[in-house]
């Protein structure tokens, strides 16, 4: 009934509009007649038939509903497709500036070659040490537990008598699965690694590393743990922490004494585990052979010991050439300085 009912009306407005198209188009014609007087008088003449038609037409529009004329010319041109595709600069259809692939390909670029400054700023063996626990903790996740367990971890046996050597590497190189324990490790092993090594130098630090491997392998095998990448970034702590063990340091949201900071992330730790005592052996481990490093590196010499920890001079020559030069400046410059002073002569 709806369709029957708008094609009626629709029907109905079609007669009105041609009906008032007849009854204006005869008066128009009668008055531009060529026998008619009042057209040979007008002054307008042939422009005056043309405004007529062109009124006409206007009012035809405006009785179908259609909209009038415009003028499409601006500035003495037609706009186009073409001149508008032409521009500098291409806009979306609200007005922006349409995003460049080239921008984002050299804001990628840009952004990929920071990351490499950053990677290739950090110190030698603390780069590579770091490479070394992306590349085993992702292959871990990667295999699986199982796998993992069978691959990576720490087996006496094996490693003696099958000669599986890089076991110990990799056990010191697997963090486990992601948590948020594992991600402050990560970010332990960057900053406080970097830390120590600009420290102590990379050949002191080589020293460390090979000595905790050593000293946490035993431990490992005693106490029965497969891993211990986190005990090597505990003992880290705990050496740096001894070394100025009452500085302010930022641990979460709390500003804590650093010595306070390896027993921050054993207690993180246990917490995460649901108050599993176990979770605390790692650390436990990490903060028995950092501290005998320390002792035995800073304490036992001061008290009349010997130094059995000091990196060789082959290392030195080796990994910290800088450094010999640096130490030979400073003993040049002390010397001049006490050549420069007045002494006093004998007897005065």
């Amino acid at each position: 009934m709806k369709s029957v009912s708008i094609a009626a009306a629709a029907g109905i407005a079609a007669c009105s509009v041609g009906a008032a198209e007849a009854s204006i188009r005869p008066a128009l014609t009668s008055s531009v007649a060529p026998g008619n007087h009042a057209s040979r008088r007008s002054p307008l003449g042939a422009a005056g038939v043309k405004v007529a038609e062109g009124d006409l037409a206007e009012r035809i529009l405006d009785m179908r509903g259609g909209a009038k004329a415009r003028a499409r010319k601006r500035g003495g041109r037609t706009a186009t497709l073409g001149s508008l595709s032409s521009g500098a600069e291409k806009k979306t259809a609200t007005g922006k500036k349409k995003v460049q692939a080239a921008a984002m390909a050299e804001k990628k670029a840009t952004g990929a070659a920071d990351l490499m400054t950053k990677y290739k700023a950090i110190p030698s063996l603390t780069r590579i040490y770091i490479t070394s626990v992306s590349v085993v903790t992702l292959f871990g996740l990667i295999l699986g537990e199982e796998l993992a367990q069978g691959l990576f971890a720490l087996d006496p046996v094996r490693t003696l008598y099958g000669f599986e050597l890089w076991r110990p590497i990799s056990a010191a190189s697997f963090l486990g699965t992601p948590s948020i324990s594992t991600l402050m490790s990560a970010y332990y092993l960057y900053e406080y690694g970097s830390s120590l090594e600009r420290a102590y130098g990379s050949a002191q630090f080589l020293v460390f590393l090979v000595g905790q491997i050593g000293l946490l392998s035993v431990l490992s095998v005693l106490l029965g743990q497969p891993f211990f990448a986190s005990s090597v970034i505990t003992a880290m702590l705990h050496v740096l922490s001894r070394s100025m063990p009452k500085q302010k340091v930022k641990w979460l949201i709390f500003n804590v004494p650093y010595w306070s900071l390896p027993l921050g992330l054993m207690a993180s730790d246990v917490l995460q585990s649901q108050n599993n005592p176990a979770a605390s052996v790692p650390h436990i481990m990490g903060i028995l052979s950092g501290h005998f490093y320390f002792f035995h590196k800073y304490v036992w010499p001061k008290a009349g010991g010997e130094d059995w920890l000091a990196a060789p001079d082959f290392l030195r020559r080796r990994l910290d050439p800088d450094a010999r030069d640096n130490s030979r400046k400073s003993l040049d410059e002390a010397i001049r300085k006490r050549k420069k002073g007045k002494g006093r002569k004998l007897g005065a």
